[in-house]
């Protein structure tokens, strides 16, 4: 067993002396919390996916949380999504009082299964919040189709699909909300911090909602040409992003397609050397999408392995390369197990995914031989525990 001299993580930022001349900039101007650099990000990422508007916020959490309250969604109503997301998914569903109903995903994307969605369809019923599940974007025209017939709102949680497409159109460039992430992990980032796109009207009435309910920001009462007075539309949150955080991001998006080339090398290495391996199941990519490559999931074939997966990860581990898995999925966590009497085996294809499922280290921080070395101890540990 060969074992690596440093520690590989399984998904640290790509930080550069640009990110870091930025932010010294922004520290120095005097104007620190949100104000031009935010604007100039909202506008540059609008561009670059085609959105009719964004607003730019703390996290894809609170743009999820903001586009509900901007929906008028809450207390008697109904919201579909997947169980196989992170938590933060469901948790701002029940943030604004509405129910979570939990849908099944599709063997081959993991993303959630369209023909689930109309089963758990009902009166109460508002609204559809589809995960592109590891940057394949989700079968949207069909999720469309669905929430046209029975008129419901589409939220996309787009935390892992920023740069990804759907038949040639870029996720974020339809009029209904999108909720980005630019987490330390994630494909840009901006240390903490998230971007919701949609409609022009309903992209300003969010951000009245995200800051407080104010009628005005800051950078428009104490600007030279502002105004102090404002008054509170809304009971609204405080979801704003800064200045700080933008001038990360700014420099991160110039970078975008030099980062995604280097995911893209990396996938094509994991693929090429994985894809005769008969105890491993890899990634589905539609023909009809541009996958993002946020995250890189294998799952195991347990039948022809003698470890399960946490062994898997603890082998990776001991050869010092770091590994996770994407997610547990929301009916199994306490929380939602005892509040709405879930059962593992409720949603059968999550469940057994889950349990073999794991991913490898993906980022643009990476080298060809940090790649070589994680094939290279997944063959080990294959040749080992293969039956």
């Amino acid at each position: 067993m060969r074992v690596r001299k440093e520690y590989l993580q399984f998904a640290p930022p790509l930080i550069g002396e640009e990110e870091i001349k930025a932010v010294v900039e922004t520290l120095k101007s005097g104007w620190i919390t949100t104000g031009p650099k935010t604007k100039k990000f909202e506008e540059e990422f609008s561009r670059f996916v085609n959105a009719p508007a964004a607003l730019a916020l703390n996290s894809c959490t609170g743009a999820l949380h903001t586009a509900l309250a901007a929906l008028a969604i809450g207390e008697g109503d109904e919201v579909i999504t997947t169980t196989l997301t992170f938590a933060a998914t469901v948790n701002v569903i029940e943030h604004v009082g509405a129910r979570p109903v939990l849908a099944d995903v599709e063997p081959g994307t993991l993303n959630i299964d369209p023909g689930k969605i109309e089963k758990a369809i009902t009166k109460k019923t508002r609204a559809i919040i589809a995960v592109h599940f590891s940057g394949h974007p989700v079968n949207l025209e069909s999720i469309f189709e669905i929430a046209n017939r029975y008129g419901l709102y589409v939220i996309e949680d787009a935390a892992h699909a920023f740069p990804a497409e759907y038949k040639g159109k870029k996720i974020g460039s339809g009029n209904n909300p999108v909720a980005f992430s630019f987490y330390a992990t994630k494909n840009i980032t901006t240390s903490e911090g998230g971007m919701l796109t949609g409609d022009a009207d309903f992209i300003e009435k969010s951000r009245v909602i995200s800051l407080h309910g104010m009628s005005k920001d800051a950078w428009k009462r104490y600007d030279q040409r502002g105004n102090w007075f404002y008054e509170i539309l809304y009971p609204g949150f405080k979801y704003n992003m800064t200045d700080i955080q933008a001038s990360i991001g700014l420099c991160q998006l110039k970078k975008i397609n030099e980062m995604q080339l280097i995911r893209r090398n990396i996938i094509s290495k994991y693929n090429s050397a994985f894809e005769d391996e008969v105890a491993l199941e890899l990634p589905v990519v539609r023909s009809d999408v541009v996958h993002s490559w946020h995250l890189y999931v294998l799952r195991l074939k347990l039948d022809v392995l003698s470890i399960d997966r946490d062994r898997f990860i603890e082998e990776l581990r001991l050869r010092n390369i770091g590994a996770s898995v994407h997610f547990i999925p929301i009916h199994l966590h306490p929380y939602y197990q005892n509040k709405y009497d879930f059962k593992a085996d409720d949603f059968p294809i999550a469940f057994s995914n889950y349990k073999r499922m794991l991913s490898l280290p993906l980022h643009p921080a990476m080298t060809d031989q940090d790649a070589d070395d994680v094939i290279e101890a997944v063959k080990d540990i294959l040749k080992k525990y293969k039956k």
